[in-house]
């Protein structure tokens, strides 16, 4: 006599969610994903010499239509994807270009110096330089031979001063 199995109900939707998730991976649903984030825009942020960089690709939009904010310690970068020409939908055979406004926001360090920022779009790039504060900037300290500090005093070691 075979042994009897208890059904479990929920083993069975387990087994169904990851049959969806199998066929939602499937490279024909793909495409559909390219919508979810449609205000994303992807940065590179580098720190180079005495500032911070960042750089945006953003393509197709005139710069008078880049809005750059600083506020709080927050740099926002806002704009829009216009469409060039209106075509109708149905004759379309494949749309992958998104259009819409655009939002980015990266909190700065408190090193960055907001007075001076700079801005550059060339080429479909943008390109901010972000200098960091002059107190902030690392300092050299020259090491002299001989001396020895003391309480804010530097005396020579020959003296035997004190």
């Amino acid at each position: 006599m075979p042994d009897l199995i208890r059904w479990d109900p929920f083993a069975e939707l387990g087994h169904m969610r990851r049959a969806m998730e199998r066929v939602l991976d499937e490279p024909f649903w793909r495409p559909l994903r390219l919508f979810e984030a449609e205000s994303f825009i992807p940065l590179d942020v580098y720190e180079k010499d005495d500032a911070l960089w960042v750089t945006a690709p953003i393509p197709g939009v005139r710069p008078e239509d880049i809005k750059i904010t600083v506020e709080n310690g927050v740099l926002t970068i806002q704009g829009e994807f216009k469409q060039a020409e209106e075509v109708e939908r149905e004759r379309y055979y494949r749309h992958e270009r998104r259009y819409g406004s655009f939002v980015r926001s990266i909190a700065l360090p408190t090193t960055v110096d907001v007075e001076h920022i700079e801005a550059n779009y060339e080429h479909g790039v943008l390109k901010l330089r972000l200098p960091t504060l002059e107190a902030a900037r690392p300092k050299q300290i020259q090491v002299k031979v001989g001396q020895t500090v003391e309480a804010g005093k530097v005396e020579a070691a020959a003296n035997g001063a004190r």
